[in-house]
């Protein structure tokens, strides 16, 4: 028996399974495979980050600030020349697979997004590794689904296991790890469906503290209970991390935009890099993920964050500018993450969220206690902040507020997080109604949500209802030829074509009845004469939403599809409807 044969008798009886006991059981592999994959990252981020300074810069530490351009220079050599592939923005890659390619992800992104990050990461680019992690953990998910030939639903809720695997890997929070793939991915959840999930999510975190021990990349002890008359002021930091979020997603999509108008990839890296540096040469906290700063600020330590930096020694006479240095870090790590990202870094928002957040609710608490008698947890603040702006930038309120919750280690300030997670949510939905991860694919009338029948338009090409079987006929052409194409075609509609095959008009056998026995007219008649326009035309590239609008407006059965003017066949009524009511079956069947 050779290996192929042997392969195909093991994939024949794991397809033999009952599906749901096969779900559960890829779902505990999932979750494995995904926790190890966050520990591998997690150890590989901090081998480089350790090596680097020995390895690039020798003796000469005190240039380290210059390690970020090295890093997504060497990101972007290996992404360009090796992956060969974009494999940022890690979460929208997730959603824009479910919503375009069937759940269907590149067997590299197993490995390539980890390798790729923890080269920007460990050498200081100012994003997190959250996002490729999860890309990975997805993909594990996605491409075991795809190995065992299962169907779309199967497959995507696979990918969920695995996002939530890499999240409950990470910050050992397997309940918000659930939540995540609900909220963010925006899965279909049924009742059973949570099930492989949580799987998925607690055994992700179980490997993790069996490798790890009590050690995650950011945790803290809350040692303040939470006062109810701060209730006040939690609403003002909803407010505040609200508009936050909206400063966080605006800039960062600006600035990367602004990148990307350089189409040199040296140029565009080299350029984006010298920012980043000089950005950290001036404040050296925007060195890598921020975890380092926010344990600092989180253990009351505020004046250590302004040593070895050009602001030392300001703040022995000056205590109203550490609210002003904080505010300084919060304009500036969006912009570092930007940069990092834009010049060709690979990272996720997920990090950087967490460190604006905190320096918000830090910054917020600092000046009302700076300017009233209020006397209000300052770590306490930090800590709901960090909540306010994930659950705005990333539009996952409940994610916010249940990640805070586990890492915290309870659930004292539920109330406060709560109150604020949400506040900033409606704040930033005033003015934007997508998250930064769903933005680019909204607009591209990519996205996914949680309403079926949209989903199942969205997942339509018009490739996928495309029908070429019909009969062409030349626009130079006589009635003589049409009637030989009619003899030939089981169709009853013909598109006329010129020589470069650009679509000229349309005939039905409605126009031509009552002169097609008319056999002295063959030659006679042009084609010419005989054809008219089709009511609408539609581009192979037009949303399927669209196209049935177009539907709707001209009360036709039948439209012709160009690209750049060219003919490529008929889109019907009765094909769409059909290959929706299929796509519907599917995304229905449990």
């Amino acid at each position: 028996m050779n290996i192929s044969t042997f392969q195909e008798k093991i994939l024949e009886f794991i397809r033999g399974i009952n599906q749901r006991r096969l779900i559960l059981g890829l779902s505990l592999v999932i979750g494995l495979l995904s926790g190890l994959a966050a520990i591998l990252l997690k150890n590989l981020t901090h081998f480089v980050e350790h090596k680097s300074i020995s390895l690039l810069l020798g003796d000469s530490s005190e240039l380290s600030f210059l390690l970020p351009l090295a890093g997504v220079f060497i990101t972007m050599v290996f992404v360009k020349y090796l992956v060969k592939q974009d494999i940022g923005h890690g979460v929208s890659k997730i959603l824009f697979s479910i919503s375009k390619r069937k759940g269907h992800m590149k067997v590299h992104n197993t490995w390539s997004s980890m390798l790729a990050s923890s080269l920007t990461v460990g050498l200081g680019g100012s994003v997190g590794l959250e996002a490729p992690i999860v890309l990975t953990g997805s993909s594990i998910g996605s491409n075991i689904g795809r190995l065992l030939k299962l169907n779309y639903k199967t497959v995507v809720l696979l990918i969920g296991c695995g996002a939530a695997g890499a999240i409950s890997g990470i910050f050992k929070a397997p309940i918000a790890a659930l939540i995540f793939a609900f909220e963010v991915l925006m899965l279909d959840l049924t009742t059973w469906s949570i099930v492989p999930l949580l799987i998925a999510s607690v055994t992700a975190a179980i490997v993790s503290s069996f490798l790890l021990g009590e050690e995650v990349v950011f945790s803290f002890t809350i040692s303040e209970p939470f006062a109810m008359e701060s209730l006040p002021f939690y609403l003002l930091l909803g407010v505040f991390t609200g508009l936050v979020s909206l400063y966080f997603t605006r800039t960062s999509m600006w600035v990367e935009g602004s990148m990307g108008k350089i189409k040199n990839d040296l140029a565009r890296t080299l350029v984006g890099g010298f920012l980043l540096c000089l950005l950290i040469f001036l404040m050296p906290h925007l060195f890598g993920e921020g975890y380092t700063t926010l344990t600092t600020l989180l253990s009351g330590q505020s004046d250590a964050l302004f040593n070895r930096t050009l602001f030392e020694g300001i703040i022995e006479n000056n205590s109203y500018f550490i609210v002003v240095f904080f505010l300084m870090l919060i304009i500036f790590k969006v912009i570092a993450m930007a940069l990092t990202t834009g010049s060709g870094g690979v990272g996720g928002i997920f990090a950087p969220a967490l460190f604006v957040g905190g320096m918000a609710g830090a910054t917020l608490s600092k000046a009302v206690n700076l300017f009233t008698p209020a006397g209000i947890s300052e770590n306490n603040f930090a800590l709901v902040g960090m909540a306010g702006v994930m659950a705005g930038v990333m539009h996952a309120p409940l994610t916010a507020i249940f990640l805070i919750a586990e890492i915290t280690g309870g659930y004292t300030l539920f109330i406060p997080l709560i109150v604020t997670a949400t506040l900033s949510y409606v704040t930033i939905l005033a003015f934007e109604r997508q998250s930064i991860y769903t933005m680019r694919l909204a607009k591209r009338g990519e996205l996914m949500t949680h309403h079926k029948d949209k989903n199942v338009l969205v997942m339509l090409s018009v490739e996928d209802v495309l029908e070429k079987d019909f009969k062409k006929v030349g626009g130079d052409g006589h009635l003589g030829d049409l009637v030989k194409a009619i003899s030939k075609s089981k169709r009853n509609l013909f598109p006329v074509v010129n020589d470069d095959k650009e679509l000229l008009g349309i005939i039905s056998l409605d126009d031509v009845r009552d002169i097609i026995f008319h056999t002295e007219l063959y030659e006679k008649t042009t084609i010419n004469e005989i054809m008219h326009l089709p009511p609408a035309i539609i581009r192979n590239d037009e949303k399927m939403e669209r196209v049935l609008e177009m539907f709707e407006e001209t009360g036709a059965w039948n439209l012709p599809v160009t690209k750049d003017g060219k003919y490529l066949g008929f889109i019907s009524r009765s094909k769409i409807f059909s290959s929706y009511r299929k796509l519907l079956r599917e995304f229905s069947d449990d």
